[in-house]
C-alpha cells in the first residue's frame, strides 16, 4: 500500500512531468480545481483514510433546509442593496460556541480592526451542514443565493467537451489508474467542478464589481477557487486566513513543481491561489511549498487561541494524565490504541477528547471506547465541556495524529506522542526535530515513555502573539517588511 507521502510525491511528479496545473479545458484550469478532491478520493480508495465519522445530513433534513435556502436567498441576498464595501470577508462555515455566541474563530478579529480603521466591510456567511450559526446583522449576509444558484446550474447544464479535451481527460484518467492503481471517473469529477466554477466565477465577478470591493479575505481559499479567480481577474487582492495545519503534504497549499523551471523555460504561477496568507506564526512560512513568495505570508497570530488559552495559564499539570486528540478519519484506530494502552499502562489517567464531528456517532463506531469509558482511570469527552484548552493545560502528555490541536497542545507544553497512521507525515518536521515522538503501537509508546527524550522548542513560533498593527498594515495594503524569528 502507498503511504500519504508516496501518494503526494507521485502527484507532484505527475504535475511537473505533464504540466497538469496549466492544462486548460473549457477556459478553466480543471486540475487546480480537482487536485485536492482527487487526493482524498485516491487515498480513500487506497484505504489510507476512513470516513470522517460525523453525522450525515438526512434526506429529510435536506428537504427541510431547502426553504430556508430560498428564504435566505431572498432576504439575506448579498446582491441586494446599493451599499459599496471596501472589504468582503468570506468566513469559515463551521462555527464555535464561545461565551454563548457562535463565531468563526479564524476571522472574527478582522471586524474590530476594520471598525478601528473606519473601513467599510461585509461578511458573507456560508451554511455548515445546511444551517447558519451566526446571526444576520447589518454587516452580515448569507451566501445561499450563490450556492443555490450553483446547484440549479449544475442540474440544468452539461459540458460538451471537444475531441481534444476528451482525449486529454481520458489520458489523465489513465495516468491516475496506472500510477495509483485506482479507478476514478474523471469526466464526472471535472464536469462537477467546472460547472460549479463557471457559475460561481460569474456571480462573484458581478458581486465584486457591484460592491466596488478592494480586498477580499477568505478562510479556506482552496474551497473557494472561483472567488479567488474572480478577484485576481479583477485585480482585487485576495488574502487567506490560516485555519489549520499546513504542510508539504497538504495539497491545498503545496505546489513543489512551482519551484521547478518548466520544460518551456518559463516560470508560471498557480491561477487560483490567493495573493497573501495571514498565518498563525512564523513556523508556517516554511511549512509548505507555496506557489507564492515567502514575503507574501504574514504572521499575525491566532487571537482566539491566545485569548482563550490565557484563562488556563495558572492551571497545574496533573502528573501522568494522557490526553488523546481524536480525528474522525483515524478515530477508530486511535480509540482502540487508547483503550489498549490503558489496559497495559498502570498509574496513568486517560482522557479521550472526541472531535465535534464524532460526538453523536462514537458509541456506534467505537465499541471499545464505550467499554473503556466505564473504567475509573478513563474518561471520554463528547461535548465542548470541559474546554479543550483546559484539558491541554492540565495534561502532562498528549497523543494524536495530525490534528491542528497537536500544535495547540505543544503551546501548552504537553509532551507529545504522534501515532504512526496515514497522514502522520504532516508532522514529519516535528518528528525530525525531536519535538514530538512517533510511536507505532501501544507497546512502543510504553517503552518510549520510560526514556522520553524531547528537544526544547519555542511555542510562540507556532502561534505568535496577535500583531494587530501588522494586520492593520495588511488591511491598508502597505508595503511591509517582516523580520523573521529564529527557526525552531
Amino acid at each position: 500500500m502507498m503511504s500519504v507521502k508516496e501518494v503526494c510525491d507521485e502527484f507532484f511528479r505527475l504535475e511537473n512531468e505533464y504540466n497538469l496545473n496549466y492544462i486548460m479545458i473549457q477556459h478553466v484550469y480543471p486540475w487546480e480545481l480537482v487536485r485536492l478532491y482527487l487526493y482524498y478520493e485516491i487515498t480513500r480508495k487506497l484505504g489510507l483514510f476512513g470516513s470522517a465519522q460525523q453525522a450525515s445530513v438526512s434526506l429529510f433534513d435536506k428537504v427541510k433546509s431547502f426553504l430556508p435556502f430560498i428564504k435566505n436567498s431572498i432576504f439575506c441576498n448579498p446582491f441586494k442593496g446599493q451599499d459599496n464595501f471596501e472589504i468582503l470577508i468570506f468566513n469559515h462555515p463551521r462555527k464555535v460556541l464561545n461565551n454563548g455566541e457562535y463565531m468563526d474563530i479564524y476571522s472574527y478579529f478582522l471586524r474590530d480592526s476594520l471598525e478601528n480603521l473606519g473601513k467599510s466591510y461585509e461578511v458573507l456567511d456560508s451554511p455548515y451542514l445546511n444551517k447558519h450559526y451566526i446571526k444576520k446583522d447589518d454587516k452580515v449576509k448569507f451566501n445561499d443565493r450563490i450556492l443555490l444558484g450553483s446547484y440549479f446550474y449544475k442540474k440544468t447544464h452539461n459540458i460538451e467537451y471537444t475531441e481534444k479535451e476528451s482525449e486529454t481527460i481520458q489520458s489523465i484518467e489513465n495516468l491516475i489508474h496506472t500510477h495509483f492503481g485506482v479507478e476514478v471517473d474523471l469526466f464526472e469529477i471535472f464536469s462537477n467542478h467546472i460547472l460549479n466554477f463557471q457559475y460561481e466565477y460569474e456571480k462573484y465577478k458581478e458581486l465584486l464589481n457591484d460592491k466596488k470591493v478592494e480586498q477580499v479575505y477568505v478562510v479556506v481559499a482552496y474551497e473557494n477557487k472561483a472567488l479567488v479567480a474572480a478577484c485576481k481577474d479583477l485585480g482585487i487582492e485576495v488574502i487567506e486566513l490560516q485555519h489549520g495545519i499546513i504542510s508539504k503534504y497538504h495539497l491545498g497549499y503545496s505546489y513543489p513543481s512551482e519551484n521547478i523551471t518548466l520544460k518551456s523555460g518559463t516560470y508560471e504561477h498557480i491561477a487560483y491561489f490567493p495573493n497573501k496568507i495571514l498565518s498563525f506564526g512564523d513556523y508556517w512560512k516554511d511549512a509548505s511549498a507555496y506557489p507564492i513568495k515567502k514575503h507574501a505570508i504574514f504572521s499575525v497570530g491566532f487571537p482566539y487561541f491566545e485569548d482563550n488559552s490565557k484563562k488556563y495559564k495558572d492551571v497545574s499539570k496533573k502528573k501522568n494524565q494522557i490526553l488523546f486528540i481524536s480525528q474522525g478519519v483515524i478515530g477508530k484506530y486511535l480509540s482502540e490504541f487508547a483503550c489498549d494502552l490503558a489496559s497495559t499502562l498502570d498509574g496513568y489517567d486517560f482522557i479521550y477528547k472526541l472531535h465535534p464531528g464524532e460526538y453523536s456517532t462514537w458509541k456506534e463506531n467505537y465499541p471499545k471506547l464505550v467499554e473503556a469509558d466505564n473504567l475509573d482511570n478513563f474518561s471520554v469527552i463528547d461535548s465542548n465541556e470541559p474546554e479543550l484548552y483546559k484539558l491541554f493545560a492540565e495534561s502532562e502528555y498528549q497523543v494524536g495524529a495530525f490534528s491542528t490541536a497537536i500544535y495547540e497542545g505543544l503551546a501548552f507544553n504537553c509532551k507529545t506522542f504522534i501515532v504512526d497512521v496515514p497522514g502522520v507525515e504532516y508532522l514529519d518536521d516535528l518528528v525530525e526535530k525531536k519535538i514530538v515522538v512517533k510511536v507505532r503501537n501501544p507497546n512502543d509508546m510504553v517503552n518510549k515513555l520510560k526514556d522520553l527524550d524531547l528537544e526544547e522548542y519555542d511555542a510562540d513560533f507556532f502561534f505568535k502573539n496577535y500583531d494587530e498593527q501588522l494586520l492593520e498594515d495588511v488591511l491598508l495594503n502597505k508595503n511591509i517588511m517582516q523580520v523573521p524569528r529564529k527557526k525552531i
